[in-house]
């Protein structure tokens, strides 16, 4: 049965799901948090207190990399977006996936609808929340993107080495072939852009799939 937040004891396993289960304690007060500019800020995912911060400094509009979920950390973020008044767009992102020419130009399309100032948010802040930087540095900021995917970085947690190394790799392989053949971004994603061939030629190092895949758990 889907948790009912009216359910004081559904409440009760939200909460303990948010803490917990999706290791809200962990961020509890290391918010990851940084300005890209233009309004935008990234962060990693809130707790209802923190939701109620972002309205007080004038914050619109949330927008959730993780995708909609039955789990307590996403329903407490709705019901506190919806509380003070922010507007929640459901967004999924991948961290150790591609991502399909008609998401990327959806991730274009969002950035020039949405209301500012907004946050955009996954788990963590680093990767989902990295490459949705890059885009947005790129798409509204007009940052080239071999300056733009310095918002894929451990500055902000991402690892590289690892199965999030996929999202480094669809950027350098658009740089790559910028350097020899000029061409705009969303160009190079309409017309070269194959997914299932970055997909098949990527290779995640041991190492760092070990790191994130069984100690940080990212998704």
């Amino acid at each position: 049965m889907p948790l009912n937040l009216n359910n004081p004891a559904d409440r009760k396993r939200a909460r303990r799901e948010a803490i917990w289960g999706d290791h809200g304690f962990l961020r509890s007060h290391i918010r990851n948090k940084h300005d890209l500019g233009g309004g935008m800020f990234r962060e990693n995912q809130p707790n209802p207190p923190r939701v109620a911060v972002w309205a007080d400094e004038g914050i619109k509009t949330v927008i959730n990399l993780r995708g909609q979920s039955p789990k307590g950390f996403y329903l407490l973020e709705r019901e506190a977006c919806e509380k003070h008044g922010l507007k929640l767009y459901n967004f999924r992102m991948y961290s150790r996936d591609v991502h399909t020419v008609y998401k990327l130009r959806a991730v274009r399309e969002l950035f020039e609808t949405i209301t500012y100032p907004a946050v955009l948010h996954c788990k963590s802040g680093a990767d989902r929340a990295g490459i949705m930087s890059v885009l947005y540095k790129h798409f509204k900021m007009g940052e080239p993107i071999e300056k733009a995917v310095e918002q894929l970085s451990l500055r902000y947690g991402h690892i590289k080495s690892g199965k999030t190394g996929m999202l480094d790799f669809f950027f350098s392989d658009y740089l790559a072939f910028n350097a020899v053949q000029p061409i705009g971004f969303m160009d190079w994603v309409e017309t070269i852009y194959d997914p299932v061939d970055v997909k098949a030629r990527f290779k995640a190092g041991r190492v760092g799939s070990l790191v994130t895949e069984n100690i940080l758990g990212r998704e």
